[in-house]
């Protein structure tokens, strides 16, 4: 299978970076377009440790702004790195909201015909119990997902 427009879902943890090299190199071998996206949500202390992204804030600080902030530099750095390893046409975005919806809106919105998201690594029970980010966009994406 062939694909056009892959996105991949950036947060810049390790298992993020793992499905950057993937979609990379997918996007290369199929000239494939590769949409980067980067979602941070925050809007409570309990709602902002679940998102994709981690802020730091001055004191005094906003911490909206600090969310935003730490997305756009981690939605910039893959797709330099795309752009780096030879990905002809990257796009990044940043959005708020809640990561696994949102990844599935924005790659619908986009038209991608594949998602490529990283794996948390959780355990058969922790992942049943909580959920993650991959489990939750593989049951609501119509288009393919691949978890690296």
């Amino acid at each position: 299978m062939v694909f056009d427009k892959i996105l991949i879902a950036y947060d810049g943890s390790h298992g993020a970076e793992r499905a950057l090299m993937k979609a990379t190199e997918l996007a290369r071998l199929c000239a494939a377009q590769l949409v980067v996206l980067t979602v941070y949500r925050h809007h409570s202390m309990l709602e902002a440790s679940l998102s994709m992204v981690r802020g730091s804030v001055e004191p005094g600080g906003n911490l909206d702004e600090a969310m935003r902030g730490t997305a756009r530099d981690a939605a910039d750095y893959a797709k330099s790195h795309a752009s780096d390893a030879g990905v002809a046409r990257v796009s990044a975005f940043i959005k708020a909201g809640q990561p696994a919806r949102t990844i599935v809106a924005v790659a619908e919105e986009k038209g991608c015909d594949l998602i490529v998201v990283g794996s948390r690594g959780l355990g058969a029970t922790e992942g049943y119990l909580l959920g993650s980010v991959s489990h939750k966009v593989t049951g609501l994406a119509d288009c393919p997902v691949m978890v690296v």
